[in-house]
């Protein structure tokens, strides 16, 4: 709105905390967003526009959620910390298109959040400067729970955006990359230096785009058994898949009936898990489920 002082300044930012008396709580992991051009690339990257809806996780004092509300049809801030309460409520006066709701984002009912306040709208973005401490239980909770997201678009610890971008054969590659890219297309949007923060995080930043998926790329006929071959997989990374797997699911009476199994997937039993796609997870998974172990 014009007249108005963008709140993501150093002196804005300053003023707002020192007049509230704010200080920052490290348990919360609070770092606020003081500059204007990763604010803009953040939002960009959501692709919102008067049709859509916006959910913030963390908002703050507002930086982030200012510029999403002179962008999107409405806006939903969920903010843990009840002394933001009252400077959020002055400084999104002006915008009528934000609602803030008070609580705890992993205890919340989103279903229930999404019927209430995104009733109107076509899609829904998740635009967000998450707390590092939780950011994948945050993140999984968002795409387990099948929402109707478009796109989740989030400033995260850059070393934990590169694990889910990861491609097959990198170190970086885990059971974080499949679980991501089984339900969203990852993409590193950029990465953030530690000057643009009030106060400065000890780690690098980044910003990530996860396109969420209407299909997963591989069918399995039960995902929760599938997680667990992935999980078990990168028990010990050092170790073959065969010796993953034989110390998560067989005996040692049946253990000899592992490798002829993964011959069938296609896998050969030398190969660690950080070198197997999500497809060759896929029909891994299966096969053990068909032959009941797992």
């Amino acid at each position: 709105m014009k007249g108005l002082e963008d709140i993501a300044t150093p002196r804005r930012t300053k003023e707002i905390i020192q007049r509230h008396g704010f200080s920052f709580k490290k348990s919360l992991g609070q770092n606020f967003l003081i500059d204007q051009n990763i604010l803009q690339k953040i939002v960009s990257a959501a692709g919102l526009d008067e049709t859509k809806g916006a959910l913030e996780i963390g908002p703050g004092i507002g930086a982030l959620t200012e510029r999403l509300a002179r962008t999107a049809k409405c806006v939903t801030a969920v903010e843990i910390d009840q002394r933001l309460l009252p400077i959020l409520g002055e400084v999104l006066a002006p915008y009528e298109r934000v609602r803030v709701r008070h609580g705890d984002v992993l205890k919340l009912d989103l279903k229930e959040v999404f019927a209430e306040d995104f009733a109107d709208v076509e899609k829904v973005s998740v635009v967000a400067n998450l707390p590092y401490y939780v950011t994948t239980p945050i993140l999984m909770k968002l795409l387990e729970d099948k929402l109707p997201l478009e796109n989740i678009v989030v400033m995260i610890q850059k070393e934990v955006a590169e694990r889910m971008a990861a491609s097959p054969g990198s170190k970086d590659y885990g059971s974080l990359s499949i679980a991501v890219q089984y339900y969203s297309e990852p993409e590193l949007v950029c990465i953030v230096p530690h000057t643009v923060f009030i106060p400065q995080p000890n780690v690098a930043s980044a910003v990530i785009r996860l396109r969420v998926r209407t299909e997963p790329p591989v069918h399995v006929p039960d995902e929760k058994h599938f997680f667990e071959v992935v999980q078990a997989s990168f028990a010990q990374r050092r170790k073959t898949i065969a010796n993953n797997l034989k110390s998560r699911f067989f005996t040692k009476e049946n253990k000899d009936a592992l490798e002829p199994l993964l011959q069938s997937a296609g896998i050969e039993p030398s190969r660690r898990g950080e070198t197997l796609s999500i497809e060759e997870f896929a029909r891994l998974s299966t096969l053990l489920l068909e032959a009941g172990y797992i």
